[in-house]
């Protein structure tokens, strides 16, 4: 049988590689895309013309009951969040609604329809905030330090309820930051690559930073939904951690990455105060043995080759002339 799974938040960078992955294991995928969004759908390159895309309002709990129950889901991935976490300031009762409203309305749609359909929610190691102590694993303590985090952990709640409450076989993993090519250039692993294969293609002499102390846990976008899709063919619906278990600073960051086109990045890099943000001495890093043991989940690619890869395909696009295009990604 073939199994049909679907994906909200379907045009991001995780809907990107979650639905090749899916692809490649001959799922039916079907994008849960609102009508205003539609244009967002290009973004999936040639992807668009393998999966499906069902237009409905994610706030309309109505329409979203019908989609699930005219589709028969086996796995629900519930991806859609703000790109962008600084931006949740903006509108925190936006984000609030589009995270936790989104979560609760799919999970009452599974429920009312009465289906065995596992769901996956798309939790955040933001939601850990201002920790302390590291590595975070699935025991730590949630103090979530922006809207964005805020509304994470109540949807994150939302979904353990609906599993202990009801049986639904519900899952979320807490994912730490997981970087790709089709990263937009706000995200800081992404203005490094591309401003690092603008330097050496003689198209800028500097690239701007804020501070070069500050670490994260970076892994691959790739690997991450590996293990998302892992959590929901378990014997049972658990949470996890999900990250490298490595911290690395922005500093190291920018070195591997000028590294990868032979250059010297302190002729290049200059300090913006600016760009300084006040949140980040938090330090963020994953324990992901309950995903190695119960999963066998691991990293396949590393920061060094992750960097590579985001700088080599900066590269291109320059060349060819399509930096603001992420429609080609490895």
């Amino acid at each position: 049988m073939v199994k049909t799974a679907l994906i909200t938040g379907i045009t991001g960078q995780d809907g990107y590689y979650l639905s090749r992955l899916l692809l490649e294991k001959h799922y039916r995928v079907v994008g849960l895309v609102p009508p205003n969004r539609q244009s967002s759908v290009a973004k999936l390159g040639a992807l668009a013309d393998q999966v499906e895309i069902y237009s409905v309002a994610l706030t309309d709990p109505v329409a979203l009951a019908e989609a699930v129950e005219q589709l028969q889901p086996q796995e629900i991935y519930n991806l859609t969040a703000p790109s962008f976490v600084p931006d949740s300031w903006k509108d925190p009762l936006a984000t609030l609604d589009l995270v936790t409203g989104t979560a609760t309305r799919l999970l009452d749609a599974v429920r009312q329809a009465g289906l065995a359909t596992r769901f996956y929610q798309a939790s955040s190691s933001e939601m850990f905030g201002q920790v302390d102590q590291s590595p975070q694993d699935e025991n730590t303590p949630f103090r979530p330090m922006n809207p964005y985090a805020a509304a994470k952990v109540h949807a994150h709640w939302t979904m353990v309820h609906h599993r202990q409450r009801y049986g639904l076989f519900a899952c979320s993993g807490i994912l730490y930051n997981h970087e790709s090519p089709l990263r937009p250039p706000n995200f800081v692993t992404r203005k490094v690559s591309l401003g690092v294969a603008s330097i050496k293609l003689g198209l800028s002499d500097q690239l701007e930073m804020g501070n070069l102390d500050a670490k994260r846990d970076w892994g691959y976008a790739g690997d991450h939904v590996e293990a998302m899709w892992r959590m929901l063919q378990a014997d049972e619906p658990e949470d996890y951690v999900i990250g490298t278990g490595q911290l690395h600073s922005v500093r190291e960051l920018i070195a591997t990455a000028f590294a990868c086109v032979d250059l010297d990045w302190s002729r290049y890099v200059v300090v913006e105060p600016g760009l300084l943000r006040s949140d980040e001495h938090f330090h963020l890093v994953a324990n992901p043995s309950k995903a190695k043991q119960n999963l066998d989940w691991q990293p396949q690619i590393s920061f060094e080759a992750l960097l590579a890869k985001m700088v080599q395909r900066d590269m291109d696009r320059l060349k060819s002339g399509t930096a603001s295009s992420p429609l080609s990604v490895n």
